[in-house]
Formats: structure tokens, C-alpha cells, sequence
């Protein structure tokens, strides 16, 4: 996860991108199973890596914990 202030995303790497060129050597099919598990989970993001997810006030204490587990589950299956 990389990640500024409030705006994050997720890449499969082995080391954090630094750069479009590290960034487009991420495992593109692992972020698209992890969006997928994400997505069935109920929890929506944007469908490509390039793009940033932000936490914000709208976002409540429950809603941040619900994507955390949906996250656990959902890194576990894009491994698989």
C-alpha cells in the first residue's frame, strides 16, 4: 500500500512502486482479484491500481473496521 495523507492504493510488488515504471511492473492480476473480492464484499474501489482510494469524515469508525476485514479476506484470496 502506498499511500499520502488520506489517498492510498494497493499494489502487488515486492518492493513499493516509486515511479510509473516500478508501478506498472505490479502484478495487475492480483489487484484485479483483490478488487473483485473487495467488490463481492460489498466494498467498492476503483477498478484500476493507478488510481487513488481516500478515507474521508464520511467514512465512520465502522465502515473504516468493515474494510479492514474485508481487506484481510480479500489480500488472502488475490494470493491464492
Amino acid at each position: 500500500v502506498t499511500q499520502i495523507g488520506s489517498m492510498m492504493t494497493v499494489f502487488f510488488s515486492p518492493e513499493a512502486p516509486t515511479d510509473y515504471a516500478s508501478a506498472k511492473r505490479a502484478d495487475g492480476e492480483r489487484y484485479a482479484r483483490f478488487f473483485r473480492a473487495m467488490l463481492d464484499a460489498g466494498v467498492y474501489l476503483a477498478p484500476s491500481q493507478f488510481e487513488a482510494m481516500f478515507v474521508s469524515l464520511a467514512h465512520t469508525p465502522g465502515d473504516i473496521e468493515r474494510t479492514i476485514e474485508a481487506a484481510k479476506e480479500a489480500f488472502a484470496a488475490a494470493s491464492g
